[in-house]
């Protein structure tokens, strides 16, 4: 059978990009790509990158407060303007979109910028109304905000609405403990708003180390954020000059902004999937094997659609793996197993990788190595604020399994540790790398002692014995 394409990819975010220009450039197949919305997806416009840069945005003020500790006595962020930043911010998205397209032209790629759904196995229908065949049909379409289904939850804003907002509001209303919760909270305390976070649990970031969680909801309250916990809104109501918030415990408030932030869900509906003899999820999911292959043998999915690992450089790593696999006649698989993640709030992120310390003593027993301290630069400036390091070490075979860190730029100290932990290093290997200070990763190669045991008997030790 002649097919008009040897690949096809419906959306145009991190994964279907990366498998698209892959395919193209460097195994020579005829490639067409169906993207509705901007180039880059949720991660480039919506996500990511526009998040990290309201991040920065967000430190700024805190940034000239620790200058005053250092000497600087007229060092002043002065006051914020939304509106010039949003500007640069859409500039740059540009840019990046620009990128992304070009980047998949020069590799031969056929983009068609309007929304696109299966027909059958083979074909895919564009809104226009043509249709085109495909040997291979890839699903990258990601993911989307859910809204919680209580009353009144149109008032409310999504993550998306956010980059949209013409000022920043002076009292807003964040719902959710996650990532982006978490992340925004943050940033919208820092850029003036009062801001309240209400979450259901007792403590922000369920699935991540409890010690973790533990910090970074502590630090939320510390930087001034109002916390609701547990708490969740039952309706809101649309007043003058505001909403109306009910909550699950009978009180109210009101705030200027609503900002939902209670899950995300593959964004399967519309696709055409069932109608193909795709098998999905619960969820709506994508239901894939490990080489990313559907129930049906020619249509493929990753990133966020199949709701494996919801995190741009695993949606990238699938997209390349299945590009290899497929056309580069280089079977490769994703270790879904072992990835660090980062949560980008301030003033200390919290980055972890492997098992946390609840899932380690689940598994077996282990030494537990911690430290925790007032890092020099914010120290020197009065700040109370302590990092904190912790490494989770198999006591039978000595490898390290777990490494979560509380404290600055631990995103960029927890890439580094994911290589050796990728190759299996022993608490040994640690060990035995020289210490660069004065640097807050140095912990990392310096806590000789384990803090505490968990897990169970230990091999040559006492439970419980340090």
């Amino acid at each position: 059978m002649t097919f008009d394409y040897d690949l096809f990819v419906i959306g145009g975010g991190s994964g279907g990009v990366r498998a698209a220009r892959i395919a193209a450039s460097e195994y020579h197949a005829r490639v067409g790509l169906a993207e509705e919305s901007r180039m880059g997806g949720t991660c480039v416009i919506r996500g990511c990158v526009p998040k990290k840069l309201m991040i920065f945005a967000s430190q700024a003020g805190a940034l000239a407060h620790e200058a005053r500790g250092y000497g600087w006595t007229s060092a002043d962020a002065g006051p914020f303007d939304w509106l010039m930043f949003r500007h640069k911010l859409d500039a740059e998205l540009t840019r990046l979109e620009g990128a992304y397209t070009g980047g998949l032209v020069a590799a031969g790629v056929d983009i068609h910028k309007q929304r696109a759904h299966l027909h059958d196995a083979h074909t895919v229908e564009l809104a226009d109304g043509r249709r085109v065949t495909a040997k291979h049909i890839l699903i990258a379409a990601g993911g989307r905000p859910q809204l919680p289904g209580i009353e009144g939850e149109e008032l409310g804003m999504i993550s998306d609405d956010l980059f949209l907002m013409e000022k920043v509001p002076g009292r807003v209303l964040v719902v959710g403990g996650g990532f982006i919760a978490c992340e925004f909270a943050t940033i919208l305390q820092g850029l003036g708003a009062h801001t309240t976070l209400s979450y259901r649990g007792d403590a922000v970031l369920r699935g991540f180390d409890g010690d973790m969680r533990r910090n970074a909801t502590e630090q939320l309250r510390v930087i001034g954020v109002e916390l609701r916990l547990p708490s969740t809104p039952t309706k809101l109501e649309k007043q003058d000059g505001g909403i109306l918030v009910t909550f699950d415990d009978g009180a109210t408030d009101q705030y200027d902004a609503v900002m939902f932030a209670t899950g995300r869900a593959p964004h399967t509906k519309g696709l055409g999937l069932e109608q193909a003899g795709v098998k999905l999820g619960q969820k709506g999911e994508v239901v894939v094997d490990e080489w990313s292959q559907s129930s049906v043998p020619s249509i493929f999915a990753v990133g966020d659609v199949t709701d494996r690992v919801n995190l741009t450089p695993v949606a990238i790593r699938e997209g390349h793996s299945f590009a290899d696999t497929v056309f580069g006649a280089k079977p490769r698989k994703v270790d879904h197993r072992l990835y660090g993640a980062a949560v980008y709030i301030r003033p200390h992120e919290v980055a972890s990788i492997g098992l946390t310390e609840e899932e380690a003593a689940a598994q077996g027993p282990h030494e537990v190595y911690e430290a925790s301290f007032r890092p020099m630069r914010s120290l020197f400036a009065g700040s109370d604020a302590r990092a904190v390091m912790k490494l989770l070490v198999d006591a039978g075979t000595h490898k390290v399994t777990g490494c979560h860190i509380f404290g600055p730029e631990a995103g960029e100290m927890i890439q580094l540790v994911a290589i050796p932990m990728g190759m299996g290093a022993t608490k040994a290997d640690f060990d035995a790398a020289i210490a660069v200070h004065p640097t807050l990763a140095e912990e990392l190669v310096t806590m000789r002692r384990p803090t505490r045991h968990i897990g169970g008997a230990h091999p040559d030790k006492t439970v419980g014995s340090a």
